[in-house]
């Protein structure tokens, strides 16, 4: 995710120094294209990842026990109910996009058939937790920061001095870099977050379920061969294995990890 967003706002400061540059357009108006950059990828993020998926309304009359607890559990975060879809992901999966009053969770045939009811409740509360939390909203507005200090850094280096090409060149590879960089503390924020979400959703469905859930979405995972799409897999529930460098760069903290602590939240209750 940090590799694919660093390599979109390459294109986007490209854009920005040749509106600066070549077209004389402000500086203030280029950040707050940047904004506007962020929203975009807000909006286009949200549909690609449930066009991605296949993802297809869930039919009340079909899944009455989901809608059910979804409408129980929305009521006790004093949410409103989010749109429920469902998917042929290949492994057992949740997701949820979108702000609180218009959110979405998508959850996988896999995790239907996979978890029973209270494991499963715990995995769309978790998911509930990142609406009613705007975790998704926040991450957009973490990239958009990060793009901003990769542009700050860029003006900084090529209006040094003489501001020739080479300073041109150097800027444009420094915001590159800083960037990236900035997306690091970007994603640990979303690790931290991915914490919050299994603590809220322990508090109503109980920490045993929930870590329970983690486990066999963890195992399952582990022996699919299915790999999910790039634009999914950052939002999803399920993070797999990783390297030290994977790990600095993901989205989800370690499967482990996030049982161990959930765990935690269970005992804290006795």
């Amino acid at each position: 995710m940090a590799i694919v967003g660093s390599v979109l706002f390459a294109f986007y400061a490209l854009i920005a120094i040749v509106a600066v540059e070549a077209f004389g357009i402000s500086i203030p108006i280029v950040l707050l294209g940047t904004i506007g950059f962020a929203g975009f990828q807000y909006i286009v993020g949200k549909k690609i990842a449930l066009w991605s998926t296949g993802a297809e309304d869930m039919s009340e009359d079909r899944y009455p026990e989901i809608h059910r607890s979804v409408d129980r559990i929305a009521e006790d975060m004093d949410l409103k109910k989010p749109r429920l879809m469902v998917a042929e992901m290949g492994v057992p999966n949740a997701f949820a996009v979108g702000r609180r009053g218009a959110g979405v969770v998508v959850v996988s045939t896999e995790l239907i058939q996979l978890l029973d009811h209270e494991e499963l409740e715990g995995v769309l509360a978790h998911e509930l937790a990142h609406i009613d939390n705007r975790d998704v909203v926040m991450m957009v507005m973490g990239q958009s920061i990060a793009s901003m200090l990769g542009l700050a850094a860029y003006f900084a280096i090529a209006f040094s001095r003489d501001g020739g090409i080479g300073n041109i060149i150097l800027g444009y590879l420094a915001s590159v870099v800083v960037q990236m960089v900035a997306m690091v503390f970007v994603l640990a924020i979303s690790r931290y977050r991915e914490y919050v979400a299994d603590s809220d959703a322990a508090e109503h469905v109980g920490g045993d379920a929930m870590a329970r859930a983690l486990g066999k979405i963890s195992t399952a995972g582990e022996r699919s061969n299915a790999e999910l799409d790039d634009n999914v897999s950052a939002l999803c529930i399920f993070g797999g294995d990783r390297s030290a460098l994977q790990r600095l760069f993901a989205t989800h903290p370690p499967i482990e990890k996030r049982i161990e602590a959930v765990r935690d939240v269970q005992r804290s209750y006795y």
